[in-house]
């Protein structure tokens, strides 16, 4: 019966801290933090307000793997009692409805998760990434995205780096080797979308044609990568604003760029974090850009950050929003190929995935991110191209006036599109939304009926070789097009094909592997394309087909870096050290070259760059050993992965 009673017991708990918000709405915290690199830990103090909306005896904040101070007296907290069970902080007390309480509370905390304390080239680096329900991990917060909250943070660090957050920047207070940072947020937002960035930054600013300050973070190494990595920046914010027809509702918007982050951006409110990997020069702008990551954040301002979704059920309101509207404004500035290009590659994905077993509804909390951003955004194309570009808009803007820094479900959305529609769209909720297979068939007819562009690109098809084939390489198809057969029959390639666009350049480093004499002189051009990755595949691809010219290819190349991940220098290190007769440089300093970047001071990217390289030359020694020992337990589970796996390999080949 014992056992009984405690398994009864729990499961109220649990049932009351799943249903607090109908009992609690905590309105503010204001907290004051500093931070630790060399421990890796936090510590702070702050005040919970909430009130009352029903009468309860006890509410919670998360809090996990606290050291809670439990010696603040009681008429610090107007007698309101807590205890700590280490995961929570449970708060009790005869609580009246409508009536409006205060917490007090001081803690420090060693996160294993959320806050991330780096090594960035030999400096201190920390960043934040809530994702979903992590933020309680560093900061008492609530794990529940229902509960909006106004968080005011007040940042205490070293006077020599900068410290972004949240919100508007109201004071900042010097002291002889610290500065205060204070910050101040106006409205309510759920609490894994609290960011906090310590670095050594400079910063660009702008401002928005409706005079929202924008803010540009960047390395000052970066000076001359700050213009391509936030090209089109206040294009796209000003073009946002005003085809979502919803005045931006934060009061700055900041970017920032952190080493080894988790994932591409974070859409934290106000305070975008993302890789420090599309931080690009003129030249990595035409391989892979910022653009469509930047504008996906921006969106989620609105459609995550203004509005959530209240679970993982509705995840699509989110990402398929934000997906849609980046289309947009990329629609914006490269036209409108560009976009109906995207929309029939994520068609062609969503129906891979279908014949792989994988595709499920959009409606499953389990749906892929392929699912929840590409038929989300899938959904709002055709949606709008059903009911009409005017009550879409309508649609969308009453949406997110009615729920404005609330949370939403799939319900609240489609009934607004129905009120300015005039019709039901339950047909179109069980096709799109709720059924499991994408509409694959559907989806290809809408784009061949909105464009000629797709049409003649689907018409270009070389599989069969055809004598058309050629005339498409030269005057025939687009770019694109071209690319598509380049890839289906390279052969096809002749001296005239070198005369198209970097892309298509670009794809005949890719495709034509075994360089042809006739084309031996043309295809040497690509080295001095405005394209890492053309430079990286030609080089490799003449310095094995001509191996007797290797010297030239090598000298022409010596000072081509690349991406963050050093793509360009790396290939080259590693061709050097396989070019015996090339003598211009010291073998062991080139080799030393090489397993310094498996350093934990250098970026994922280019650790795991330089360990295949030297596992493909099994020249993995011990420093190279040690260091991938030591990536096996780094933040990032993608590093993680790949550090064990090799691992794994070098030991079987012992």
């Amino acid at each position: 019966m014992k056992k009984i009673l405690v398994v009864l017991f729990l499961f109220q708990i649990s049932f009351c801290a799943g249903q607090q918000t109908q009992y609690v709405d905590f309105l503010s915290l204001e907290a004051s933090i500093g931070l630790e690199p060399d421990s890796s830990s936090v510590y702070g103090a702050g005040v919970f307000k909430f009130m009352i909306l029903k009468p309860i005896d006890s509410v919670f904040i998360d809090a996990k793997g606290f050291k809670l101070d439990m010696a603040i007296p009681e008429r610090v907290n107007n007698g309101l009692k807590y205890s700590y069970d280490g995961s929570k902080i449970w708060l009790k007390g005869n609580f009246a409805k409508d009536s409006i309480y205060n917490f007090h509370f001081e803690y420090e905390a060693t996160p294993k998760k959320a806050l991330y304390f780096v090594n960035k080239n030999g400096e201190s680096q920390i960043w934040t990434q809530g994702q979903g329900k992590y933020t309680s991990n560093w900061l008492p917060s609530l794990d529940d995205v229902n509960d909006k909250i106004e968080f005011d943070l007040s940042i205490t660090y070293d006077k020599d780096y900068e410290v972004v957050a949240n919100g508007k920047l109201t004071k900042k207070q010097t002291n002889d080797s610290t500065i205060v940072w204070r910050y101040d947020m106006q409205k309510p937002m759920s609490s894994y979308l609290v960011a906090l960035v310590v670095g050594k930054y400079n910063k660009k600013t702008e401002t928005s044609k409706s005079g929202i300050p924008l803010e540009y973070y960047y390395y000052p190494e970066d000076s001359l990568k700050v213009e391509p990595t936030y090209r089109y920046s206040k294009e796209m914010f000003d073009f946002l604003e005003e085809e979502i027809g919803f005045a931006y509702p934060w009061q700055n918007y900041k970017q920032v760029p952190v080493h080894d982050f988790l994932y591409a951006g974070m859409e934290n409110t106000s305070c975008t974090i993302f890789s420090d990997a599309f931080m690009v020069d003129d030249i990595g702008f035409n391989d892979k850009n910022y653009v469509n990551v930047n504008a996906h954040e921006l969106a989620h301002q609105w459609f995550g950050d203004l509005l959530t979704a209240t679970s993982g059920e509705h995840h699509w309101l989110q990402e398929g929003f934000a997906t849609y509207y980046a289309l947009l404004a990329e629609r914006e500035i490269f036209g409108d190929n560009h976009y109906y290009f995207k929309l029939y590659e994520s068609a062609v994905d969503l129906g891979r995935q279908d014949l792989s077993g994988k595709g499920t509804s959009l409606l499953n909390p389990k749906s892929s991110s392929l699912t929840f951003y590409q038929r989300g955004a899938w959904v709002l194309h055709t949606l709008r191209s059903l009911v009409g570009d005017v009550p879409f808009k309508q649609a969308v803007k009453a949406y997110l006036e009615n729920h404005q820094f609330a949370t939403v479900e799939t319900s609240d959305f489609i009934k607004e599109v129905e009120w300015y529609y005039g019709k039901p769209l339950n047909a179109f909720v069980n096709v799109w939304i709720k059924q499991k297979d994408f509409p694959v068939d559907a989806a290809f007819g809408l784009l061949q009926e909105q464009s000629t562009f797709i049409n003649e690109y689907l018409m270009v098809d070389c599989e069969a070789k055809t004598s058309k084939c050629k005339d498409y390489l030269r005057y025939y198809a687009s770019d694109d097009a071209k690319v598509k057969v380049i890839s289906q029959v390279p052969e096809l390639v002749t001296k005239d094909t070198f005369k198209q666009g970097l892309k298509v350049r670009q794809a005949i480093s890719q495709y034509v592997r075994q360089v042809p004499m006739g084309l031996k002189e043309d295809y040497e051009s690509l080295l001095d394309d405005k394209s890492y990755i053309t430079i990286e595949n030609a080089l490799y691809n003449l310095w094995t087909t001509f191996p007797e010219e290797r010297a030239k290819y090598l000298s022409k190349t010596r000072n081509v870096v690349g991406f963050n991940d050093k793509n360009v220098r790396l290939l080259w290190i590693a061709l050097n050290l396989n070019t015996p007769f090339y003598q211009a440089d010291s073998k062991q300093e080139l080799f030393e070259e090489l397993v310094s970047y498996t350093d934990e001071h250098y970026n994922a990217d280019l650790r795991m760059n330089a360990f295949n390289y030297l596992n493909l030359m099994n020249a993995c020694n011990d420093i190279c050993k040690s260091n991938l020992k030591k990536a096996s337990s780094h933040h990032n589970w993608r590093m993680v992965k790949f550090a064990k796996d090799m691992l794994e390999k070098l030991e079987n080949k012992q």
